[in-house]
This record gives structure tokens, sequence and C-alpha cells, in this order.
């Protein structure tokens, strides 16, 4: 299965010159302010015209009009050929490639006073992320797991940006894939225990196009995976 990711393009969507392939999935931060209907539609429009079966997306922090009147949004997004998901899983496939379970959700620790905000360490999140599937195979969220590609760059330079609650829960259920953005600065790839952690990020620290989408190869059954 071939997979394109990409999150935190802050309108900058159409500076991006993507591949193609099976599933698109963008980890949030579509907007800048968060209060343009116009940015919604000009980024669904975009999205839905990329050359993948499925084009999934979550929202992020800067997404409030998601949060603040979700009724609007969605009839923005019913009327274009993209799917969006909040705290809710999604399943997709084909005969060659077995039904894979993918799972978003926007929320992350108090950061300023933006979207779809919790406070750190507390009983809020902890229910946020209990509602993950055991069973997931792709796990979306907006921010990165404490430990895992969550230091900020230049200038900030700040490290353990991370969801901790997020982070034991992701140690338990153990997703084949996590993606995630909302830390620019540390944009890439790592394995740990049998989890691909993607930051695929696509702007830096001061929101410049740094970064094109991350497009990988993945074997649904081994958990295999290779970049193209």
């Amino acid at each position: 299965m071939r997979i394109t990711f990409i999150s935190d393009t802050h309108t900058k969507h159409r500076s991006l010159n993507l591949p193609g392939g099976d599933v698109l999935i963008h980890a949030g931060d579509l907007m800048n302010s968060g209060y343009s209907l116009h940015e919604i539609e000009d980024f669904c429009k975009w999205f839905e015209s990329q050359d993948y079966d499925v084009c999934i997306f979550i929202a992020g922090n800067h997404d409030r009009m998601f949060e603040d009147e979700p009724e609007r949004v969605a009839e923005i997004v019913n009327s274009y050929g993209v799917d969006y998901i909040q705290d809710s899983s999604f399943q997709c496939g084909d005969s060659t490639n077995e039904m894979i379970k993918i799972y978003g959700s926007p929320w992350q620790p108090e950061f300023y006073n933006w979207a779809f905000n919790l406070p750190r360490r507390g009983e809020e999140l902890a229910k946020v992320w209990d509602k993950i599937p055991n069973d997931v195979d792709i796990l979306i969220t907006h921010g990165p797991p404490q430990g895992h590609l969550d230091i900020s760059g230049p200038p900030y330079n700040q490290g353990d940006l991370g969801c901790e609650i997020l982070r034991v829960r992701v140690d338990e259920i153990k997703p084949k894939i996590h993606v995630f953005g909302h830390i620019h600065g540390s944009h890439g790839y790592k394995s740990h225990n049998g989890t691909h952690f993607i930051n695929a990020s696509i702007l830096n620290e001061r929101y410049e196009v740094v970064n094109d989408g991350l497009t990988v190869e993945w074997d649904t059954e081994s958990n295999e995976l290779s970049f193209i």
C-alpha cells in the first residue's frame, strides 16, 4: 500500500507536489487563524484533486472552526470527496490489501489559546486517548507522544513537547504507524517498539515550506515500510 503523509500545511498546500498512491493522510493544521471558511474550501478542493484513492484528514490546533462551528464545517467538507475524522475510525482497503483501521484525533496538551486544547496530564486528555481502539493500524493525532519527534527547531529548540499520556497509550496498543505533526522542527521518522513514528510537518518553525510529503510503500501484514 502506498501512503503519503503530510501535516501543518497552514494554507500552503498548493506548494506541494505529491506523487499519488492509495491513501493520502493529513495530520491537521490546514488553516492559519482558523476562522476562514475559504481556507477550508480551498484545502478540500485541492485535497480531493490529489491522485489518491482515499484522502483523509484530521484537524489541528490552528483549525478553530472545526471545534467552534462543526456543523458549518461539515457542510463544506461533506461536499467534497474527502474524509474528515475526529475521535473516530475509518477503514479502507482493496482486493490486494487487507482492510486497515485508521483512527484520528485532533486533541493535544494545552498550547496557548488554540483549538482542541486540554490540560496537560489531565483527566480529560486521558479519556480522549482511552477512546483509541486497541486494534488500530494507523493512528493519526495532531501532536506527538512525548519523546517521539517532539523537539522544536530554531529559534525555539525545546524538547519533550509531546503528550505524556498519549505516549503511555501508544505503548499499550502499539499501532503499526503513528503519524502526527504540530512540532514543525521534528519532521521525520523513527521506529520504536514495533511502531513507525512519522512527523509529517511540511513547514519549519518560521512557517516556510521546507518539506514535501513523506511517501511510503507499506506491507500491511509484515509492517515493513520503505520510503519512496
